[in-house]
């Protein structure tokens, strides 16, 4: 649990200092030091990195694209031209960052072709056997190398790790016996294995709302601008994804 709470701090204390960056963003810019401006906003940009290589990897599991032919890198060169054309646009420092995503996912639209999902895997969550279950994770693993999606977090310190995901999904007070049952039972690596199985086979925009908000901490008004859409939409995205991954640990794992 402490892991976890560390986590969430480090989290919002990088919200504060990408949004603490703008005015020296936009000092730089004035002033024409390209070199410094760039260093600076290079500073603001691993999480919106790992949101663009994870969506990659799942677009090249999928089948969408092709392994290899693009980078996240070259995405990440392309938002800088964005928020230095555009830095003037942004109303105040604490929408910087949900900003930088809402351009990365406009940019991933351009490469992907309209994704499909599962929605029979969503609609029957509830009726999977022990035996389904396994040969599920078995082929997302190894058959369409759903190991790919996750390789990019093992390194990655801020990476939610153990009960972080749970406490997403398990939220009431109910839930505190389930959470530290499967927590003690499952350990991390099954925890991420199966929740990113799960992701995998949502539709794209509640998979996105989810991770916005439990990987990268934005809230909910945030994730509507990133997404366009309305705060009830989002609510009712996250009310489901979370009922979802929860009715899927309870049924594969304590049924």
């Amino acid at each position: 649990m402490k892991e976890s709470v560390n986590i969430f701090q480090s989290q919002r204390e990088f919200h504060v200092f990408v949004a603490n960056s703008f005015s020296d963003l936009i000092r730089l810019k004035k002033e024409g030091d390209l070199k410094a401006f760039n260093q600076l906003l290079l500073k603001t940009m691993p999480e919106v990195r790992r949101y663009v290589q994870k969506n990659l990897n799942r677009a090249v599991v999928k089948g969408k694209i092709d392994r290899n032919r693009y980078k996240a890198d070259d995405i990440i060169d392309q938002l800088f031209i964005e928020v230095y054309d555009h830095l003037d646009e942004i109303n105040n420092k604490n929408e910087l960052h949900a900003w930088m995503f809402k351009k990365v996912d406009e940019l991933l639209e351009t490469i992907f072709v309209e994704e499909e999902f599962d929605a029979l895997f969503l609609e029957n969550i509830d009726t999977y056997s022990q035996p389904e279950w396994e040969s599920m994770q078995e082929k997302f693993t190894t058959d369409g190398d759903g190991d790919l999606i996750m390789n990019e977090e093992l390194d990655d310190i801020s990476y939610a790790k153990d009960d972080y995901v749970l406490n997403h999904i398990f939220v009431g007070d109910d839930d505190q016996k389930v959470l530290l049952q499967l927590d003690k039972e499952l350990g991390a690596e099954n925890i991420r294995k199966h929740s990113e199985m799960v992701l995998y086979h949502m539709p794209k925009q509640m998979r996105r709302v989810f991770e916005l908000f439990t990987e990268h901490q934005f809230g909910i008004a945030e994730i509507a601008k990133i997404h366009n859409s309305t705060i009830q939409e989002i609510e009712s995205l996250l009310k489901t994804a979370r009922k979802s991954l929860r009715t899927s640990f309870i049924k594969r794992y304590l049924d």
